[in-house]
């Protein structure tokens, strides 16, 4: 009771009410509107400055102070009723794995890891909020740091990421200079400090433990857990490694209740979300929406529809290129969340929305992201090693039709040992966008093979979606490796 009252506390000051905000019917696709007063980062598009002076008239580090006074416990419950799910693709509730780290320590001091690696393909909502509301993240690092007992932050960005890294560092050093980090953080009496550590662009490295490998110098390569980071972690000390989406949430739930976050969205999928929403789609954007809104509503509403309206729908990436497509018949129904989502077969990851109309070539597009995987790889599991390359042997054979009907089969079982027999989950990622290219587009391959003769690179080349004139033929001859036909 006395959490609920500070909350609401806190959600009075702020002028918000702790009601909720929405209704939404399950599966209906009827809504309360969701209104920009109920929006979380309000300098998405940077309307207004990222620096201090404009982040705090938006709300950023106000009763930052009364906030950690709630005590760890309160505010790991309260980010609990919450229902935050971590944003950076496994759905984890947080408030659970924030409960993980020490409250007695051993003499280690404890650290908070925040993920900023962002190098799934198709994923840039992370990047919006670090230029352009850094604020947000840095006073999110401090409330979910005191909530873990952590001694100080440390934000692993990835290194091609380099202004949003010159901006975050500089809203770093203004939250020194107010008072907000440091010694006796916010007048709180608690000492926190912030960390900035750039990464050299590794696609593994956004996994925890490999990120941890990076932060501490060596390779970056997975960890066999146990033990886990919230034991073992960076430099061997208690670690909590998650996303900053999710961290930089935190003050708003506190400031504005759980009641009010958990209004949105379906029972286990709450909360408001950022998407991230590419490809042949009519204005691509990274958008504030509420969990469990239909794709089609998300399209619709945000991005004026696909190009060539919504029946050239040929498929849908919903959560990064490491999550299975979905077809056309499902992405007329899906929720975006995490439950239904997993139902079709696919997930939520880190909600980056590609949408492909009807002039992909599926094969090619799949093909394309088994070659990611196979590049970025860290070698250390023989299956993703050996396997990643197999797969992108198969496919480069498959979207020509230089290849066998029996060799689908033999494709899906490769992915299958390739899923679930690596220290990290990338090997899943590998696997998982070749059995959904298997599971909608088998026929499609099976065409192309009995319809070799047929196949025209040309058709299936994707030029620039505008319609604009490819020029760039000097560049694709050079260093295409003959994977874009001659263009």
């Amino acid at each position: 009771m006395a959490l609920r009252r500070t909350a609401t506390l806190l959600a009075g000051k702020r002028g918000f009410s702790a009601v909720p905000a929405a209704e939404i019917n399950v599966g209906t696709g009827v809504y309360q509107h969701f209104s920009d007063q109920d929006r979380i980062f309000t300098n998405l598009y940077g309307e207004q400055d990222w620096r201090l002076p404009d982040a705090m008239k938006r709300g950023d580090w106000s009763h930052t102070k009364d906030m950690l006074w709630m005590g760890p416990d309160a505010i790991v419950q309260e980010i609990k009723d919450s229902g935050l799910r971590g944003r950076g693709g496994a759905g984890f509730p947080s408030g659970l794995k924030w409960s993980f780290m020490p409250k007695n320590s051993d003499g280690r001091p404890s650290f908070l890891v925040v993920n900023a690696d962002e190098s799934e393909p198709g994923t840039c909502k992370d990047r919006e909020i670090m230029r352009k509301d850094p604020h947000k993240l840095v006073e999110g690092c401090l409330v979910a740091g005191y909530a873990m007992r952590a001694r100080a932050a440390y934000i692993y960005i990835r290194g091609e990421y380099f202004n949003e890294a010159v901006v975050l560092d500089e809203a770093i050093h203004e939250a020194y200079a107010a008072g907000f980090l440091g010694k006796n953080a916010c007048g709180s009496g608690y000492d926190f400090d912030v960390f900035l550590h750039r990464g050299a662009g590794a696609y593994i490295c956004g996994e925890e433990t490999a990120l941890i490998e990076s932060l501490e110098g060596r390779q970056g390569k997975p960890r066999l857990k146990p033990p886990f980071p919230a034991g073992v972690g960076v430099f061997g000390c208690p670690s909590t490694v998650t996303n900053v989406e999710t961290v930089a949430v935190a003050p708003t739930i506190l400031r504005r209740g759980a009641s009010w976050f958990s209004s949105f969205g379906n029972e286990n999928n709450r909360g408001t979300k950022l998407f991230g929403i590419s490809g042949h789609v009519n204005n691509p954007c990274v958008v504030e929406e509420s969990m469990s809104i239909p794709l089609q509503e998300l399209i619709e509403k945000h991005c004026g529809g696909m190009r060539n309206g919504w029946d050239s729908v040929q498929a849908c990436i919903p959560g990064g290129s490491s999550v299975p497509v979905l077809n056309k018949d499902q992405c007329d129904v899906a929720l975006m969340e995490f439950d239904d989502l997993r139902a079709k077969g696919s997930g939520l990851g880190t909600a980056a929305v590609t949408m492909f109309d009807n002039s992909v070539d599926m094969i090619s597009g799949i093909r394309r992201l088994a070659h990611f995987y196979k590049h970025e790889s860290c070698g250390q599991c023989t299956p993703c090693r050996e396997g990643t390359g197999w797969l992108e042997t198969i496919l480069k054979r498959m979207e020509v039709g230089d290849a066998d009907k029996r060799e689908i089969p033999m494709l899906e079982e490769i992915s299958r040992q390739i899923e679930g027999h690596t220290i990290c989950a990338l090997g899943d990622a590998a696997a998982w966008p070749v059995q959904g290219l298997l599971r909608h587009f088998k026929g499609d391959i099976e065409k192309r093979i009995d319809e070799k003769d047929t196949y025209d690179p040309e058709a299936c080349f994707q030029k620039a979606w505008s319609g604009s004139t490819f020029a760039n033929d000097e560049w694709v001859e050079k260093h295409g490796a003959g994977q874009a036909y001659g263009r």
